[in-house]
């Protein structure tokens, strides 16, 4: 058996084995059970798949993470799982002397990422993409561990194409991505099941918003979007002769505004009851967004990152606009056309033709299919962990 050892230190100690305790699902853990890393970061819309998944397959298999430290740590260790912190530099994209640094600190990080898969062999490994998540995968490569990674986006990021050509699958959101790689899968994309759980009436009084009458959610992302509060409050009289206003602003960014009819959370864990009280959405257009927005039959309009993305919001916005599924405007309209902007956002809610498309859309959660894919690798008696030979290690595992 494999010996416990310290998370987040880049050291492995001995240890007598741990007794049998209750993992985040509340089952009873053994340690010859199989084992799943996930790894996958610097965003929340990298972990927050990885924790629909983690749910779904808790009870069978044990579950461990390994990230940098920040807000997926803070997300991992939240619902009860092990988390392993490894920090790994990011590609800055733009001229700048910390690019100088990446040849020197990347093979450090992964060094660091092969210590802990030595210590605790995973059964398989599985990346949900970003900068966070290429020294797990590096790790898992050099030990012969399967990996598998997930892309989200219709262009494929930096991490995917980096790992792709040694991956055991590469599962997609949408099809046209499987397309490009030779082990491409199109499995949708990975949603919390909780989402679909939420009650409209419950949710309008949780937030102390009208039972009767249309809301609309505005959603700028983990930490909340600049460009959509300043519209939002700018324009809040036109938006309230429409609507009711739940607006998730990010933290640190409410600000005091005596009006039942707008109410500011600064983050909502619970997005099924944002969801659920609202009739449509104002929101950025990350991956995890609008595949929840779109799954949840909601009609939306979309409002992309382009100044410091690579421009995949806009892509995937402008994706589901072409089939009639969403509205899309571009940041740079709201302060140059908010007239505008105001009439799209205005009539969502009572848009016939939008409101037919999202009916008819089959559109739905790839959690169901990722989860059982992820269990059969994980499962299966070759990838067992005391069947594969290790490349012997370079260094010892207590320096």
């Amino acid at each position: 058996m494999q010996s416990p050892f310290v998370k987040g230190s880049g050291a492995c100690y001995a240890a007598e084995p741990l007794p049998a305790r209750k993992n985040a699902a509340g089952g009873r853990i053994l340690y010859g059970m199989n084992y799943i890393l996930f790894t996958g970061g610097g965003s929340a819309g990298h972990v927050v798949p990885n924790l629909a998944l983690m749910k779904a397959l808790a009870p069978s298999f044990r579950i461990g993470y390994l990230g940098t430290g920040g807000m997926e740590e803070a997300l991992v260790r939240a619902e009860g799982y092990d988390f392993y912190r490894v920090d790994c530099p990011k590609l800055v994209r733009k001229l700048t002397a910390k690019n100088l640094t990446l040849p020197f600190r990347i093979p450090a990080a992964v060094k660091k990422a092969e210590r802990f898969l030595r210590a605790d062999p995973p059964d398989l490994v599985f990346s949900k993409g970003g900068y966070a998540s290429f020294p797990a995968a590096a790790a898992a490569f050099r030990l012969h561990v399967p990996v598998v990674t997930h892309e989200s986006d219709l262009s494929p990021g930096l991490c995917t194409r980096l790992l792709a050509g040694k991956c055991r699958f590469v599962l997609t959101a949408f099809p046209e991505t499987a397309q490009k790689f030779a082990r491409g899968r199109c499995l949708g994309a990975p949603l919390r099941g909780e989402l679909f759980t939420g009650g409209r009436r419950k949710a309008r009084r949780k937030y102390g918003l009208p039972e009767e009458g249309r809301t609309l959610l505005v959603l700028g992302g983990g930490s909340g979007s600049a460009a959509l509060n300043r519209f939002v409050r700018e324009h809040l009289p036109s938006l309230l002769d429409r609507y009711s206003v739940l607006h998730l602003c990010g933290k640190g960014n409410a600000v005091p505004f005596p009006c039942r009819r707008y109410v500011q959370c600064e983050y909502e864990p619970e997005m099924q009851d944002a969801y659920a009280a609202a009739d449509a959405v104002l929101a950025r257009a990350g991956s995890n967004t609008v595949f929840e927005v779109l799954a949840l039959k909601k009609p939306a309009a979309f409002v992309p990152l382009e100044k410091a993305s690579r421009g995949d919001q806009l892509q995937n916005a402008r994706y589901f606009a072409e089939k009639g599924l969403c509205a899309v405007l571009r940041e740079r309209e709201l302060s140059a056309s908010p007239k505008a902007c105001l009439l799209r956002i205005r009539a969502l809610a009572d848009d016939r033709a939008l409101r037919a498309a999202l009916d008819a859309c089959t559109l739905a959660n790839g959690t169901p299919q990722i989860a059982a894919l992820l269990s059969e690798l994980a499962a299966s008696p070759a990838h067992a962990a005391g069947t594969r030979s290790y490349p012997p290690p370079k260094s010892s595992l207590s320096k």
